[in-house]
């Protein structure tokens, strides 16, 4: 082939500076396992008996409301066909593990305690966190949830979590697989770079491996919103510590003056933070995380608990499509919602997923009239990888 530019690439000038600021700022990942929802359980009641209790309740529930898989299809508008292997998984799924991931909740679930109180906590809590590593118990991702830098006092924030981690430590002898910690209500971009810091102190001063400790932000404010959409390098600035990005609907909500029955995760002013998150942290390779429903049953009567399972199973499929696969959950009856509308989610399109992905692999064909672009088979290979993670 013949060509006129002599030497092309004198022509890209800060070409390879360009591309390492893009490998920097969207760093290439395969799909790694990431939990389906966090428990938010306040301080004060974390016990070595916390994942027990929840597993006991959700598994009595299932069991006296949702029994057999046609009760679950007609709870959850499924197919028996699908219903009946999305029981059985959530059956085992709530015997083996209940909680994937566990947080021990220093902030708005736990409230403003004198000094004292809240030490005593911060022990009891890591002890509690220790018997259960002790047990093999104890979730896959844990930590606690500390007050917020905008509260206007960080060195509490900064006592709970050094006394946390000093006190797991000592109990355990080394830090648990799985820690994180929840930084909430992130109202100025320079409080992420301030706690990112205190971390790396936290590493000298424990002696744990550089890069150890992260944290997930949560975005419960116009404002994080606003500075989302502004800051391209903020993941890169934090060292790889930003490991998640928390959508807090309720502060969220209350923020921006909606009334409170609008404070729900469905409503049209979620979706467009949601989507400012998708949008800005798209790429970094950050996990993203909806909200919560903050409601139980009403009573222990089929008619409640339904509404109630159905309530909540209608929000987490209105995060699934919104491509948002981890939630918070607040209460042991939304464990099964969360598992059951999860493994539905998965099932539906996995085997339709997978032929198209091996059609197109094949031959570049169509199927079930579907002309796949590249990016369509990227996407469902992701889904697929997703579903492997979820339904493991």
């Amino acid at each position: 082939m013949d060509t006129t530019l002599a030497a092309p690439d004198e022509l890209i000038e800060g070409f390879h500076a360009a591309h390492r600021r893009q490998s920097e700022r969207y760093p290439a990942r395969e799909i790694a396992w990431q939990p389906v929802h966090t428990v938010y359980v306040p301080a004060d009641r974390v016990t070595p008996g916390t994942v027990t209790e929840w597993r006991q309740a959700a598994m009595d529930l299932l069991h006296r409301h949702v029994f057999a898989p046609a009760e679950l299809a007609s709870l959850f508008d499924l197919d028996i066909d699908l219903a009946t292997p999305v029981h059985d998984r959530v059956r085992r799924k709530l015997a083996a593990e209940p909680i994937e991931d566990l947080r021990v909740d220093f902030e708005d679930g736990y409230g403003f305690r004198p000094w004292d109180e809240e030490d005593h906590h911060v022990e009891s809590a890591a002890a509690a966190i220790a018997a259960m590593h002790e047990a093999g118990a104890l979730p896959r991702r844990w930590g606690p949830r500390v007050k917020s830098f905008a509260d206007g006092d960080p060195g509490r924030s900064l006592r709970t979590l050094d006394g946390f981690l000093t006190e797991v430590l000592k109990r355990t002898g080394e830090l648990p697989a799985g820690f994180t910690v929840t930084f909430p209500k992130v109202l100025v971009e320079d409080y992420l770079g301030q706690f990112a810091g205190c971390l790396e102190a936290l590493e000298r001063s424990l002696r744990l491996a550089p890069g150890t400790l992260r944290f997930e932000m949560q975005v419960e404010a116009p404002q994080t919103v606003m500075f989302l959409q502004r800051s391209a390098d903020l993941v890169p600035s934090l060292g790889g510590r930003l490991a998640a990005a928390h959508f807090g609907v309720f502060d969220y909500t209350a923020a921006i003056g909606l009334p409170p029955h609008e404070q729900r995760l469905d409503h049209p002013a979620c979706d467009h933070a949601r989507h400012v998150m998708q949008t800005a942290l798209a790429g970094t390779g950050v996990e993203l995380s909806d909200g919560s429903l903050a409601a139980a049953p009403a009573s222990d009567s089929p008619e409640d608990v339904g509404d109630l399972l159905r309530r909540h199973s209608a929000l987490v499929r209105h995060s699934l499509a919104h491509g948002y696969y981890q939630g918070w959950d607040m209460h042991p009856s939304h464990l099964v919602s969360r598992f059951a509308t999860v493994y539905a989610f998965h099932y539906k399109c996995y085997e339709a997923y997978a032929e198209r992905i091996s059609a197109w692999e094949d031959e570049r064909t169509a199927v079930g009239g579907a002309l796949d672009e590249p990016a369509t088979v990227k996407t469902m290979m992701a889904a697929l990888a997703r579903a492997d993670h979820a339904l493991s």
